[in-house]
């Protein structure tokens, strides 16, 4: 082997190794910020990464801080939202937030997600997207003032779908 060659192979082999390493950490971050015994310093250092795979992660963690959530919610990354936004720990303010985010897929999930507390609901019954006023009427959480407002809503669909949701209570109620 000459002596350029050797330089190259050891280059290379320099690399790879700096490679492994940083898929390691990499692995090390995503399975730590999964763990149901993580510190909350460790969270809030981990919901800082770079890679939002590792936030998206720590946003799915129902032992993450709310706090920590809360500001997740304002994260630039939709699938990082999107995790919080289906967090059953996550606060109540954190729904506010994150039904008026400026993504539509966000607000969507929020809309559909079982557990949002209604003020979440009322807000998004006024949503300018149709398809998130239509996740508000299909959701089990509206109330029948949320669904009044939307049988009265200017889209057909909509409207349609919260009168049967008023319907449905109607029904449950006599029986």
């Amino acid at each position: 082997m000459s002596h350029i060659s050797i330089k190259k192979l050891a280059a290379t082999a320099l690399l790879l190794g700096a490679i492994t390493v940083h898929a390691t950490d990499l692995e090390d971050r995503y399975r730590q910020a999964g763990h149901p015994a993580t510190s909350a310093s460790m969270f809030k250092s981990l919901s800082l990464d770079t890679d939002a795979a590792i936030r998206k992660r720590v946003a799915s963690n129902r032992r993450t801080p709310k706090n920590i959530l809360l500001r997740l919610a304002n994260d630039p990354e939709q699938s990082v939202k999107i995790a919080v936004a289906t967090n059953l720990s996550a606060a109540d303010e954190t729904f506010l937030i994150l039904a008026k985010d400026s993504m539509q897929a966000v607000r969507s999930v929020v809309a559909r997600f079982e557990y949002v507390p209604v003020a979440a609901l009322h807000i998004l019954a006024n949503d300018k997207d149709v398809d998130v006023r239509l996740e508000v009427a299909r959701n089990l959480n509206s109330t029948k003032e949320i669904l009044f407002k939307l049988s009265h809503d200017p889209n057909h669909s909509v409207s349609t779908l919260a009168e049967q949701a008023l319907q449905r209570l109607d029904d449950e109620k006599h029986q």
